[in-house]
C-alpha cells in the first residue's frame, strides 16, 4: 500500500534537515582519531602558558593557517535562523569543509522551540566536532555541553556564558552573544560579519579544538 501523500511530505521535509558535504562515509563504522595535520604558527598562543579554562586568547592573524583536519574528519553543522550573520557563518563553514575535504552533515533547527531535540540528532551521529551558527542555540546548548563532556563543540559568532572544557568559542567584537538573559551585546554589528571575518573565524576555531585548546573563547578582532 502506498503511503499517504502527508506522510511522504513528512518524511521528505525530516530528510530535508539533515544534508551536507557528505563523502558518503558510513558514520556508525569506526575511524582514526582525529589529529591535527601542520602546526599553530607563532602569535597564535604564548608558548610559556596554556590558556586556563574560559580564558580568552587574541591570537595573530593568520596564525592558525597551518593546522588543517586529518583524512575523514567528521563535522555537524548546527544552525538556525535564517539572519543574514547566520548564513555567513553557514557559507564559511561549508567553505571550510569543501577546502578541507571534510565530511559534513548538516542539522537544520525549525526554530528555537525544536533546538535541544536537534543538538540530541547532532550527538547521535557521533560526529568528531559539532559546529553551531545562530545565536537561539546559545541557551539550549548551555543545558546539554555539561552533559556530553566527550563531544567536542565550536560555537561561532557567539559564546556560552560558563562554557565546559568540551565547548569552544571564537568572537569579535561586532559578535559575542552570550545568552542566559544577558541579552544582545552593545557592539553587536550585523555588519560585522563579513565573509572574511566568518572563515578567519571557522579556521581559528577548528586550529584550536585540533590541537587540544578547548573550553575558551578565540577573539579574532
Amino acid at each position: 500500500m502506498r503511503p499517504p501523500l502527508r506522510a511522504v511530505a513528512v518524511l521528505a521535509a525530516t530528510a530535508a534537515l539533515i544534508t551536507g558535504c557528505s563523502s558518503g562515509n558510513d558514520w556508525s563504522q569506526p575511524h582514526p582519531r582525529p589529529a591535527a595535520v601542520g602546526s599553530l604558527g607563532p602569535g597564535f598562543l604564548d608558548p610559556s602558558a596554556k590558556p586556563a579554562p574560559e580564558d580568552t586568547i587574541k591570537p595573530r592573524p593568520g596564525s592558525w593557517a597551518g593546522v588543517h583536519p586529518s583524512k575523514d574528519y567528521r563535522v555537524v553543522l548546527l544552525t538556525v535562523g535564517d539572519d543574514r550573520p547566520t548564513k555567513a557563518l553557514v557559507t564559511a563553514i561549508e567553505g571550510w569543509a569543501d577546502d578541507e575535504h571534510v565530511d559534513v552533515r548538516k542539522v537544520v533547527v525549525g526554530d528555537s522551540h525544536d533546538a535541544l531535540a536537534s543538538i540530541t540528532r547532532a550527538l547521535e551521529m557521533n560526529p568528531d566536532l559539532i559546529v553551531t551558527a545562530g545565536n537561539d542555540l546559545v541557551d539550549p546548548l548551555a543545558l546539554v555541553t555539561p552533559n556530553h563532556l566527550d563531544q567536542r563543540f565550536l560555537v561561532v559568532g557567539a559564546e556560552l556564558a560558563e562554557p565546559t572544557h568540551n565547548v569552544t568559542a571564537v568572537d569579535w567584537s561586532g559578535a559575542s552573544f552570550r545568552g542566559e538573559g544577558l541579552g544582545m551585546s552593545s557592539t553587536y554589528d550585523p555588519d560585522s560579519f563579513t565573509a572574511e571575518r566568518c572563515a578567519a573565524a571557522v579556521r581559528a576555531g577548528v586550529a584550536a579544538v585540533l590541537t587540544d585548546l578547548t573550553g575558551i573563547v578565540i577573539w579574532v578582532d
